[in-house]
């Protein structure tokens, strides 16, 4: 297996420990938002109750404590530069913008299924790029309840035997688990690899189809020689341009604040946010597709898409961060799955090296955001699916008509969960819904349902404008331009 940013690399780079540390804050009020989320039932069901109110209006507005705007620092205003420079792309033509471009929500700017990249721009990529955005709280990888921090690497491993028996944590919309559920849960990447946004903007550097660098020295070459130089040693020191591991490591640093710092990644300037504040009214069809989303018993989309804020006020991401084995079906377009014995199994492989033997994990990929969902051309890991109707079909009729969604082989025979070894298809969730209805159950969405739900994933997307500040009468902390 080549050298590629969904492998790990053989030159680690040790992320920088003032930086490790403001993760791991970050993290752990993440976990601690995440748990508090599925506790918070009083929230859940005024939520409920209000999607239920015809007038559109939230009655019970909140005061959502949203990341403030401030100038960015001398190294986040390097990192912008960098992370709109192809520079440290072998092509010269690459730059992180390239894949995550912020007119999209930092999603993709086109329509293919998985990006072009590598020396020449001709080599496919592997898996569609997840967005960049609302990952500011997003935890390091676990397994279990969140961990203290200190200098000693957990052996997930270890901790992944240890719960291997354990049954799952069934997920349902505002209700709270009976026991703490003792899951995967964190980390960026489909398969969560990265701890830190910091490794993330890392990893692609040597990917053969993504940046296509040989090597760190090749990175660190570029950056010495560019118009960066002079900031570089102003901000880490004149010696830094002497050692290539630790320039490059501080300029992935430099991205991750960016990413951290710019509101941009994490405005909470959609429809949604102004209507649980009480600045926005919801149209029937959209408190329909709020309820619907919310229903546990019909999309119950919220149980991994939690959709209602935490207990001290932060805005809900619409991810637990978790991980799920959902069976989408194999993308037959893909590069790599011309091969019909090669499988993209998250967790467990074949990028992802550590939890190999781990084979519970099999299968499973990131619960990622629904924000600004449909600014996205494709969906899940394998991008199967090309329009937010289809995924809704998917989850609609995967259990109770499952010919409609797989193929068939030679013999006539179905191909359920095709995407996933014989061996591992035990992962696949059967008991959250919609997935835990049978064979010729009748579904559990109408078409309404479907359209509604559509309806209301509308109202994620950043860049809605109240009528307050369309008038200038927004308050200051909820404008986005302040």
């Amino acid at each position: 297996m080549p050298l590629t940013s969904d492998s790990p690399t053989s030159r680690t780079q040790a992320p920088r420990k003032p930086f490790r540390l403001f993760k791991v804050l970050l993290g752990v009020a993440c976990v601690c938002s995440c748990f508090t989320s599925y506790a918070f039932i009083n929230q859940a069901a005024k939520l409920q109750s209000d999607a239920a109110d015809n007038s559109g209006i939230n009655p019970h507005p909140i005061d959502l404590k949203l990341p403030q705007a401030n100038p960015l620092s001398a190294v986040a205003q390097l990192g912008k530069s960098l992370f709109f420079d192809p520079i440290m792309s072998g092509s010269g033509q690459q730059s992180c913008s390239s894949c995550h471009s912020p007119a999209h929500g930092y999603n993709p700017p086109n329509a293919l299924t998985v990006q072009k990249g590598g020396k020449d721009l001709h080599q496919a990529g592997y898996r569609p790029p997840l967005s960049l955005a609302y990952l500011y709280r997003q935890p390091p990888f676990s397994i279990g309840p969140d961990a203290a921090d200190n200098d000693v690497a957990p052996d997930l491993n270890a901790i992944a035997s240890s719960v291997r028996g354990d049954s799952r944590a069934t997920k349902q919309a505002g209700v709270a688990p009976a026991a703490p559920a003792m899951v995967a849960q964190g980390g960026l990447f489909w398969d969560g690899r990265a701890d830190s946004l910091q490794r993330q903007a890392y990893l692609p550097l040597l990917n053969p189809v993504e940046m296509a660098n040989s090597s760190i020295d090749e990175v660190a070459h570029k950056l010495v020689n560019s118009r960066y130089r002079q900031s570089f040693t102003l901000l880490f020191g004149p010696g830094i341009v002497n050692d290539p591991e630790q320039l490059v490591s501080e300029a992935m640093f430099a991205i991750g604040r960016f990413q951290i710092e710019d509101p941009s990644f994490h405005p909470f300037t959609s429809k949604y946010d102004a209507w649980l504040q009480g600045q926005a009214r919801l149209t029937p069809a959209e408190l329909r597709g709020l309820r619907v989303f919310n229903d546990p018993k019909k999309g119950n989309c919220a149980g991994c898409h939690l959709s209602q804020p935490s207990r001290d006020g932060l805005p809900p991401l619409f991810t637990d961060t978790q991980y799920e084995a959902l069976g989408v079906p194999r993308n037959t377009t893909l590069v790599l799955n011309r091969d019909p014995h090669y499988y993209d199994l998250g967790i467990c492989g074949p990028f992802r090296k550590d939890l190999a033997h781990q084979t519970q994990y099999c299968g499973m990929f990131l619960t990622p955001t629904l924000r600004n969902v449909d600014r996205r051309a494709v969906f899940f890991h394998n991008g199967a699916y090309r329009t937010l109707k289809q995924v809704l079909d998917f989850y609609n009729l995967r259990s109770v008509a499952p010919e409609k969604i797989y193929p068939h082989d030679a013999n006539g025979k179905l191909e359920l969960y095709n995407d996933i070894p014989a061996a591992y298809q035990g992962n696949v969730d059967t008991t959250d819904a919609p997935f835990d209805r049978h064979v010729g159950d009748p579904p559990p969405l109408t078409a309404q349902d479907i359209r509604d739900i559509i309806t209301f994933l509308h109202t994620l997307d950043d860049g809605y404008r109240p009528a307050s500040m369309r008038a200038g009468l927004m308050p200051a902390h909820l404008n986005p331009q302040r």
